[in-house]
């Protein structure tokens, strides 16, 4: 299947209009290969000059290819955008990919901001230049925008098919952009094997200077296996000595996870306690950033579309701003005369600004009694936010008579107003 058409991303062109000419460094952050610099090189450069922007008033370059290389050094740099910019009063677009390859980037960035008419978009793919101190270096003037592998709904916008296959292809392969343009099953799998093993590996290894590698690939494998499931440190020690035989200590364990996450590989929920409105630290969940990415690191062996499905569930949420937690309920009963307490698990709370939406995702609603337990927990939260299932039923969007709603995974993820429904 080829490309049909170019793959409008118009999430995050939106996005960075949005942002123009606001004082800030527009930071455009996500895992490498996921889209980013045709984002800011070809959509964004495009927008701008339906704008009547002109071309020598956009300067971009690539920090990650050869002949750039010189480009890295700071004053070289500095040196390069001060001699290109036009001073006829109209605004110059600085796009600079790979940023975290030039060298004291913050203090070159920082130069910049201070000349005239100058709006500033830089790609960057680990969180090496978000981190605390660095924010701290633009004082305030950085502004992040997360761009994550195609979504659903993109990936359908060239897919060559109906969406019931398209949504299959899409929980195997995943939404990483190049891999659309693969005609044969081989090409996908090989392209995604070989760009997690030559590019997140190696990047990871190199730029953490990690000298267990095994150990770090192992570590890897225990995640990918583990997606949308409770754990924590002491757990994946534990498997680490009684599956892999092998020792590893719960600081290395913490390192490794904060490294993949950095990476923007995995990202974490939280569980949150509903009633008691407030965080409970451990366990948490890890979830993969793209499923061909993580069906590919396990040889395309463990592909169940139970734990598939939660995990592109929770990824278009985090696409379309929310934060996402894991939502714990207590529950009280009694039984024989004995009040036995329950805590009960819902799969995702979203949050954006005021908005919360309750969230259970299931692969199938029958029995009844599978409907009932998916229910149980969303009944035993008593506030006025929305409740919702997403199942893998084809089905029309329904509401119960408890106000929960019920939609199909295919409305919800194509839709982007679907929790309004």
């Amino acid at each position: 299947m080829g490309l049909r058409m170019e793959i409008q991303r118009d999430l995050y062109l939106q996005k960075l209009v949005d942002r123009m000419h606001n004082g800030l460094i527009k930071v455009i952050t996500g895992v490498r290969r996921c889209g980013k610099s045709y984002l800011v090189f070809k959509i964004f450069a495009d927008y701008l000059k339906e704008q009547g922007v002109q071309d020598d008033h956009i300067i971009s370059m690539a920090l990650d290819v050869r002949e750039n290389e010189k480009y890295r050094d700071p004053d070289v740099m500095l040196s390069y955008i001060k001699s290109s910019i036009c001073k006829d009063g109209k605004y110059n677009y600085i796009l600079l990919d790979e940023i975290q390859l030039l060298d004291d980037f913050e203090a070159v960035l920082n130069s910049v901001l201070h000349i005239p008419n100058m709006d500033v978009y830089v790609t960057g793919s680990n969180s090496k230049f978000l981190s605390s101190d660095v924010i701290t270096e633009f004082r305030g003037r950085g502004d992040e925008v997360r761009v994550y592998p195609l979504s659903f709904s993109e990936y359908m916008q060239v897919y060559d098919g109906d969406r019931y296959e398209g949504l299959q292809d899409y929980y195997l392969y995943g939404g990483m952009p190049l891999v659309l343009s693969m005609r044969t099953d081989q090409q996908k799998a090989d392209y995604l094997k070989n760009l997690f093993a030559k590019t997140y590996i190696t990047d990871l290894l190199e730029h953490n200077h990690i000298a267990k590698t095994e150990e770090f690939d192992d570590l890897i494998d225990v995640i990918a296996s583990d997606i949308g499931t409770l754990t924590n440190f002491s757990k994946i020690v534990t498997t680490f000595q009684s599956v892999l035989h092998s020792k590893i200590s719960e600081p290395t364990v913490q390192a490794y996870i904060e490294y993949l996450e950095n990476a923007f590989l995995i990202s974490e929920a939280v569980r949150y306690d509903v009633k008691g409105r407030k965080y409970i630290g451990n366990p948490k969940k890890y979830y993969f950033v793209d499923m061909g990415l993580r069906n590919a690191r396990l040889g395309f062996r463990q592909t169940e579309e139970t734990h598939i499905m939660e995990n592109v569930i929770y990824n278009e949420l985090k696409v379309r701003g929310f934060s996402v937690d894991v939502g714990s309920v207590a529950t009280r009963k009694t039984e024989d005369g004995k009040v036995r307490r329950k805590q009960l698990e819902i799969d995702f709370v979203a949050h954006s600004g005021s908005r919360r939406y309750y969230i259970q995702s299931a692969y199938r609603l029958y029995p009844e009694e599978k409907e009932a337990q998916e229910k149980n927990s969303l009944l035993n939260v008593h506030d006025a936010f929305k409740k919702i299932i997403v199942t893998g039923d084809v089905r029309k969007i329904q509401r119960d008579e408890s106000g929960i709603v019920i939609m199909s995974i295919y409305d919800f993820l194509l839709d982007p107003n679907s929790l309004e429904k």
